[in-house]
């Protein structure tokens, strides 16, 4: 009767589940990981997101006892990287890192191969403010004065980003339309380039990440603004934030985040929220972030889920006002 039972359960948890599932989750996970695991970052080497994942991927290979290999496969505006996880086998060996700019691509590009509920969330690694910056020969001080050259001018002010779509593009757009300012949008294939134009004077502003910007700003090479996080920071800790500055259309989330293609078993996503969290009390990651400009985020899986839920409909009502489509 026992083994009837035993059989029984088995039959109904593959009905509900599928096979595939039912083998990950009772055979591989209690030995994973037996092998390398693949970390896809689709953004440029030396982008923000890029950094951040690199720090864990570094941690996570030594507490896992498996290498974490992160694997750049850049382009339209990280949906391809995105893709490749979310047709991925949801066995633990192929994860994503992404940034804020993940929740508006379903606006962006309404024909994406993939939708986000095909992956699920791991665990925030951090929020990685932004930066208001523009050309110390603009002669810009601040953001009031930059509101009034803008108005000034027939055409107003230009502004780059990283790509169409992606966290400091959203950012730009939710200030830019929060002011109401005239401005137009310059998108560049990545951060590094955008942040050369600025010092150049080749665009007007941009929201750069922290992380890509500081040592642009330290040899005075382009002028901060305000940063777009909720507090001050202690990589630039004279940079007001944009709402003690008066204008909170500035203020956005740029967080980075793990995920996993959907049906990964919930073992292997809580061992590595689990871990993800322990990493960021490391007093050597701690430093690493003070350096970086970055900022501790900790959820549980389950509420960076709800967490990416939430910013979807916030961030694309931002994308939709814009009038942003890439189809």
């Amino acid at each position: 009767m026992k083994l009837f039972f035993t059989a029984l359960k088995k039959c109904l948890l593959i009905s509900l589940f599928g096979l595939s599932t039912l083998n990950l989750s009772w055979a591989q996970t209690p030995n994973w990981p037996t092998h390398p695991i693949n970390l896809i970052v689709p953004f440029t080497a030396g982008s923000a997101t890029d950094v951040l994942a690199r720090v864990f991927a570094e941690k996570l290979g030594a507490k896992l006892g498996q290498p974490v290999i992160v694997d750049n496969r850049v382009g339209a505006g990280g949906t391809i990287g995105t893709s490749i996880v979310a047709k991925s086998a949801p066995d633990g060996y192929t994860l994503l890192v992404v940034s804020a700019g993940h929740v508006v691509n379903p606006v962006l590009y309404t024909k994406l191969n993939y939708q986000l509920k095909d992956l699920t969330g791991i665990s925030p690694l951090g929020t990685q403010p932004n930066v208001l910056v523009v050309a110390p020969k603009s002669g810009i001080k601040s953001i009031k004065e930059l509101i009034a050259r803008a108005n000034s001018l027939p055409d107003g002010l230009t502004f780059g980003s990283a790509g169409v779509g992606s966290a400091t593009h959203t950012n730009a757009e939710k200030f830019v339309h929060g002011l109401k300012l005239k401005a137009t949008h310059v998108p560049y294939k990545g951060t590094p380039q955008m942040l050369m134009d600025v010092t150049g004077g080749n665009v007007d502003f941009a929201f750069g990440p922290v992380v890509s910007a500081l040592s642009l700003i330290k040899d005075g090479k382009i002028t901060a603004l305000a940063v777009s996080s909720e507090k001050r920071i202690s990589a630039l800790p004279n940079i007001p934030t944009a709402a003690e500055a008066g204008y909170p259309q500035g203020q956005f989330n740029f967080w980075i985040g793990m995920l996993a293609p959907a049906q990964t078993p919930k073992p292997i996503i809580d061992r590595l929220n689990k871990e993800i969290l322990a990493i960021m009390d490391q007093p050597d990651v701690q430093a690493r972030f003070d350096n970086l400009g970055a900022l501790p985020f900790k959820l549980s899986a389950s509420e960076f889920d709800h967490f990416i839920n939430e910013e979807s409909i916030s961030l694309g009502e931002v994308m939709r006002k814009a009038g942003v489509t890439l189809d």
